[in-house]
Formats: structure tokens, sequence, C-alpha cells
């Protein structure tokens, strides 16, 4: 198993271009791919204010609350609370989706996969686990809340830091809360 550590400290804030709020990218790919081209991408939001979200056509997104108060996202005009920390809320990118917060800024974690291309599922844990890499995905593990620690690396993980693992098995332990991303290949699979 390979293990890439991607530190929270070292993710620029950039800013939106309607001022609502700034995003920081956790990962994504391919590797230097951008908004326009990327098959997967999972990022942390800082959202200040509600208003429409951007559409993202062919892409599949889930959201979780992970600060604040939650909002309220009318996704083709069907309101969803997204007001329970923790708890994934998988929508089209691609539909008019507006967000109106619930009670003050919140912290989302967004994870993107271009339809076609890339699938993820999202899981959160709080317990110590063996997390199994197969050979066709990667695994994103990242600490939302308090602390987790790769075992065979000797890696401790601090809050929205976060571990890239590559082909492989090895044991996770949270101490808090993280969200493990599996993102799996889709382009000329054929189950």
């Amino acid at each position: 198993m390979t293990a890439k550590v991607l530190r929270a400290s070292e993710r620029p804030a950039v800013p939106w271009l309607n001022g609502g709020g700034v995003t920081r990218e956790v990962a994504g790919g391919p590797a230097g791919s951008g908004m326009a081209d990327f098959d997967w991408r999972v990022s942390l939001a800082d959202v200040d204010r509600g208003g429409p979200f951007s559409l993202f056509p062919g892409v599949d997104r889930v959201i979780t609350l992970v600060e604040g108060e939650g909002m309220v996202l009318t996704v083709d005009g069907a309101e969803q609370a997204v007001t329970v920390p923790f708890r994934p809320f998988a929508f089209p990118g691609d539909s008019t989706t507006d967000c109106r917060l619930a009670a003050g800024p919140v912290v989302d974690f967004n994870v993107m996969t271009r339809r076609g291309r890339t699938a993820a599922e999202v899981e959160i844990a709080d317990d110590g686990r063996a997390v199994e890499v197969p050979d066709d995905a990667v695994l994103l593990a990242v600490c939302l809340a308090g602390s987790a620690a790769l075992g065979s690396a000797g890696v401790r993980l601090d809050r929205y830091d976060a571990v890239l693992l590559t082909a492989g098995t090895d044991r996770l332990e949270i101490d808090g809360v993280a969200a493990l991303v599996t993102i799996r290949r889709t382009v000329g699979r054929t189950d």
C-alpha cells in the first residue's frame, strides 16, 4: 500500500466568484486537472452565506456537513435539509441547486466525480478499522473531527488532514470522525 499524506495547513483557500465562501481542495485526479477536466475532486468549503450552487454538468456530488448548524438545499425544486453533521447527501451536480444557511456559516465536505469516468462511495467512520483498497481504486481518508492514525506508516492525521491510499490493506485508528472516500474508475468497466 502506498500512502500520500495531505496536510490541511498546505491547502490554499480559493475564494468563490460569488463571494459566498472559500474552497480548499483536498485531492483530485488526474494530477494537474482543473475544474473543467477533473475526473474526481474532494474539497472542504467554508460557506459564509447562501446562494446558488455552480452547475457541474455530468458530475455527481456528495456533500456532508462538518461544522455549523447546516443548510437547506433546494435541488431541482425539492428541499433537502443538510443539518445533521457527518451525514452524506448525494445529488447531481448538473441540477439547479440553491443553498439557504440554517443559522450562520458552515463548513462542508464535498466529493465530486465525473459521471461515466469515476464513481465514489463516501463512508463516515468513527472507529478503528482495517481499510482495504482494491487495485482499481484509491481511498482518501480525511479526518473531519479529532484525529486518526494510519497503522503501518505511523502517520497521524489531525483535523482536516488526509491520506490518499492505493492498493493494499492497512489499519486506520480513528479518535473522532473520518470520511473514507473510495474512488473507482468506471471508464471501460463492464460490471
